[in-house]
């Protein structure tokens, strides 16, 4: 429903639950693309993705999320966990003190422009989806929303689209070093795929998820304060 694919709750949760780190990205990755994926279908058929932003986007995070995963089997757990919650609570507070979406037609953007910060933005998002197992979509919708000045609503659909390829290709980068838990993955997964379908609909038609927003920000913030518990404390 807020273009975020699901790894802001998936990866801090596993590893709250003391799933090894790499297990509990790997999984992250793939339930945030099964998601992001269920979301992705409605907003295609609603005509709302931007493949013009989008395909350059796809093609250089998919490219930097392999390297991202690299990272997380030689990050220290106590690092990885304290950027996780940096991350977190930068989310959190987007979602809470958001602005309302505008309502006015926006500015024509040139292909060239969309091509350009597409791809240099697909990069970190990469990187940081593949390190972080979160998808990137907490960087990407204001992105694109105060860079490249992408309506609230096409940004929101464009980043779930953007979020399946980034999520997947991270996954594929970490299952091969990763213990995972079938069974249990398996179960979650359809649950993924039911909430992903049920949020993007009430995104896509009716779009007053504002509540929703703030309290999927205190949540955030809850998961943060447990993040920087177990980290430093």
């Amino acid at each position: 429903m807020v273009g975020l694919g699901g790894g802001l709750i998936y990866a801090p949760l596993f590893v709250l639950l003391g799933y090894p780190l790499g297990t509990a990205v790997a999984t992250s990755l793939l339930l945030n693309g099964i998601a992001a994926l269920s979301a992705a279908i409605t907003y295609w058929r609603s005509r709302l993705v931007d493949t013009q932003i989008g395909l350059p986007l796809i093609i250089s995070s998919s490219l930097a999320a392999p390297l991202g995963a690299l990272g997380t089997q030689r990050i220290d757990i106590r690092l990885f966990t304290g950027i996780l919650a940096l991350v977190i609570i930068f989310a959190a507070l987007r979602m809470i003190f958001s602005p309302k979406p505008a309502t006015q037609e926006p500015a024509a953007i040139s292909t060239a422009r969309k091509v350009l910060g597409g791809a240099i933005i697909g990069i970190a998002i990469g990187l940081l989806a593949g390190l972080l197992g979160i998808g990137g979509g907490v960087f990407i919708v204001p992105l694109l929303i105060y860079v490249l000045k992408i309506p609230t609503k096409v940004a929101a659909a464009t980043s779930i689209f953007i979020v399946v390829f980034s999520s997947f290709s991270g996954f594929l980068a970490h299952v091969s070093l990763a213990e995972m838990d079938w069974g249990f993955t398996f179960t979650a997964a359809i649950l993924s795929f039911t909430g992903g379908q049920i949020g993007s609909r009430i995104m896509a038609q009716r779009l007053k998820g504002r509540t929703v927003r703030i309290i999927f920000g205190f949540v955030l913030l809850v998961f943060s304060a447990k993040l920087i518990e177990k980290a430093f404390m």
